[in-house]
């Protein structure tokens, strides 16, 4: 049995976001939530409400223990870019992008 949580369109670059994931990936949820609490990174703080929205969707939808959960799969695929333009020199305009990200959070019980 596994329980997700979805983010959608989170305003962070996905390579940002990737490095926080390779931290808690394959952690006990505890040890997950105290990575993210923890952490200094931007995208530590929206994956701490996703990762505690897995595990309310774990105990609530699959009467899943808490003490046995675990991040089993997390991963961040690109989002859509928002293009913006920023004046330069001489009339010319250089183009922004603004990377969001899509991330899933997959919560799994140990077997004992």
């Amino acid at each position: 049995m596994e329980a997700k949580a979805y983010l959608r369109n989170v305003r962070i670059s996905p390579r940002k976001v990737q490095i926080v994931l390779d931290q808690i990936r394959n952690q006990p949820l505890n040890k997950a939530q105290a990575i993210l609490t923890y952490s200094t990174k931007s995208a530590a703080e929206p994956l701490l409400k996703l990762v505690n929205s897995a595990a309310a969707n774990a105990e609530n939808n699959f009467n899943m223990s808490r003490n046995e959960l675990y991040v089993s799969e997390c991963f961040v695929t690109p989002g859509p870019t928002l293009k913006r333009i920023q004046a330069r020199d001489h009339g010319r305009a250089y183009r922004i992008l603004k990377r969001t990200s899509h991330v899933t959070v997959v919560l799994k019980e140990r077997e004992n």
